[in-house]
C-alpha cells in the first residue's frame, strides 16, 4: 500500500519532474578559503529580502566547523535534492538524538508504539475530493524527486552548512527558537503567545486543566511571502505543559514553516521542535541539536514540502499526530497514514513526561516591524479566515489523545488572534471536517499599518 502521507484536496494529477543534474561538491577547505580571503560573507535570502554583510573571523569559522562536524554525522550514501539541499542517510544508532546527555544510556525503540485508538466513528474525514486514492504515490518531499531513497537502517538528514550557521543571530542561536517574554496582563487560561517580543498568532486552543496525552490535525500547506529575511511564517501543533509564565515550560511542536533565516529559501518544510525550560537553552528546530530520535528512513525532518496549494486551484494538506507511548512514555510523531517519523525520548521533559495540560493548533509569524510599520509577511496563505476553502489556509479534522490512547474529535476550543486586522481565525464544525478552523492574513495592510 502506498503511504498517504500527502493529502491532494482535488483530482488534478501532480506532473512528475525530470531528474536533477548531479553537481560535484564545493571542497570545505576551498569554502572556507574563500570566506577568509574575501573578508566579509553576503547573505542574501532567496527572495533578496535582506541582505546582511558580515566579517567572518577564522576563529569563528573554527567554531562553526567544529559544531557542524558533531551535528552532520557521517553518511551511509548522500542525496542531492533539486532544491539544493543535501540529505546525508545517516545510520540510525550514528544520528545526533544519542549525543544527548540524558541519552546516553539511551536504547532506540524499536517495537512500534500503540497508535490512538478511534474513539467514535465518523464519517470520512473531508469531502470525496480531499482523499488521495489509493496506490497514488504523490511526491510530497522535494528530495524525493530523483527516484533516490535511504537504505533501510539509515535515517535521511538534511546537512547543515556554514551559510546556514552565519544567518542566524549567533552560533549559540542557531536552529533555535527566541526565549519568549511573557505578557502580564495575560489572562490566567490563556495559551503561550505573546506579541510583545514580535511573535503573532492566529490559533485555536484547549482549556489547561485535562490531562492530554497527544493531539492531531490536517494542515494546508502553502507557501506564505516573508518580507524580511530573520522573519518566519509557520503552521503547527503545540503540546504543551508546565508553567507559562516561568521558566520550566515543556512543549513539543510540528508542522510546517518558511524560515528564510534557518533554510536559506521560502520554501514550506515540514518541521519539529521541541523546549523543556521555556526556549532559554534546551531544544532546537528539526535534528539541529541532540535529542529527537527519527526512525523513519523516507521523511527527512526540515526538507520542503512539495505541491503546495495554489489559491482557488490546487489544495495540499498533510497530517500530523503527537502522541504519548502508553508502554515505554515517548512522544511519538506520525506524518500521513501512520507514518511514524520517530519520537522525543521522555527523558527529555519534565512536565511532559507524565502529560500535557494544553493543545494549541494554528499560525505564528514575526514581525519586526521593519521601517517602524508592520511587515508584509503572510500567515498561511496571506488570506483572511472568511475568504474560506481554496483561498484561505485550513487546519481540519481537530483531535486529542486521552489516558485510555484513544482519539476523539475536539468539541471545545477557544481561539485567539492578537491583532485581527493583520491576522484572524474563525472556527467551526461539520460531519466531514469535524472541528476545524481557517486562519491566517496578510499582515500589513491599510487595517494594520
Amino acid at each position: 500500500m502506498a503511504s498517504n502521507a500527502y493529502i491532494i484536496a482535488n483530482k488534478r494529477a501532480v506532473s512528475s519532474h525530470p531528474h536533477p543534474h548531479r553537481q560535484p561538491h564545493l571542497p570545505l577547505l576551498l569554502l572556507l578559503f574563500s570566506l577568509l580571503f574575501i573578508g566579509k560573507f553576503d547573505l542574501v535570502s532567496a527572495l533578496n529580502y535582506t541582505k546582511y554583510t558580515r566579517k567572518v573571523s577564522n576563529l569563528r569559522l573554527q567554531r562553526i566547523q567544529k559544531h557542524l562536524e558533531k551535528i552532520n554525522k557521517p553518511a551511509v550514501i548522500t542525496i542531492e535534492s533539486p532544491d539544493g539541499d543535501i540529505i546525508d542517510c545517516v545510520h540510525k544508532r550514528k544520528q545526533p538524538a544519542l549525543d544527548h546527555p540524558l541519552l546516553k544510556k539511551h536504547k532506540i525503540q524499536r517495537v512500534a508504539p500503540e497508535m490512538p485508538k478511534v474513539k467514535t466513528l465518523k464519517r470520512d474525514e473531508g469531502s470525496g475530493d480531499s482523499k488521495r486514492k489509493e496506490g497514488e504515490d504523490l511526491i510530497w518531499q522535494m528530495w524525493h524527486r530523483n527516484g533516490t531513497r535511504c537504505p533501510k537502517g539509515t535515517v535521511p538528514i538534511r546537512r547543515s552548512t556554514t551559510r546556514d550557521v552565519l544567518r542566524a543571530k549567533s552560533l549559540f542561536h542557531f536552529g533555535k527558537k527566541q526565549s519568549t517574554t511573557i505578557n502580564p496582563t495575560r489572562r490566567a487560561d490563556a495559551p503561550d503567545v505573546v506579541s510583545s517580543n514580535g511573535h503573532e498568532h492566529a490559533i485555536a486552543y484547549t482549556g489547561t486543566s485535562q490531562e492530554v496525552y497527544g493531539a492531531k490535525a490536517t494542515i494546508n500547506v502553502w507557501d506564505p511571502s516573508i518580507q524580511e529575511v530573520n522573519e518566519f511564517s509557520l503552521s503547527q501543533i503545540w503540546i504543551l505543559s508546565g508553567s507559562f509564565d516561568g521558566s520550566d515550560l515543556n512543549s513539543i511542536e510540528a508542522g510546517w514553516q518558511v524560515s528564510p533565516e534557518l533554510y536559506g529559501d521560502s520554501r514550506p518544510r515540514l518541521f519539529t521542535y521541541w523546549t523543556s525550560d521555556s526556549y532559554q537553552a534546551t531544544g532546537c528546530y528539526n535534528l539541529l541539536c541532540a535529542g529527537f530520535v527519527q526512525t523513519n528512513s523516507r521523511i527527512a525532518i526540515g526538507a520542503a514540502i512539495s505541491p503546495v496549494s495554489q489559491y482557488d486551484a490546487n489544495q495540499y494538506d498533510i497530517t500530523i499526530l503527537i502522541w504519548k507511548d502508553p508502554k515505554l512514555g515517548n512522544w511519538w510523531m506520525g506524518f500521513g497514514d501512520n507514518n511514524l517519523v520517530g519520537y522525543w525520548p521522555a527523558e527529555l521533559f519534565t512536565h511532559l513526561a507524565d502529560h500535557a495540560t494544553m493543545v494549541e493548533w494554528g499560525g505564528e509569524v514575526v514581525n519586526s516591524r521593519a521601517n517602524g510599520k508592520h511587515t508584509s509577511t503572510e500567515m498561511g496563505s496571506g488570506h483572511f479566515a472568511e475568504d474560506g476553502f481554496g483561498k484561505s489556509s485550513y487546519f481540519r479534522n481537530l483531535e486529542l489523545v486521552d489516558a485510555d490512547n484513544s482519539l476523539s474529535s475536539v468539541h471545545d476550543i477557544s481561539t485567539l488572534a492578537e491583532n485581527t486586522n493583520c491576522y484572524n481565525i474563525k472556527n467551526s464544525y461539520n460531519n466531514e471536517w469535524g472541528t476545524y478552523f481557517y486562519y491566517g492574513g496578510p499582515g500589513n495592510n491599510p487595517q494594520c499599518p
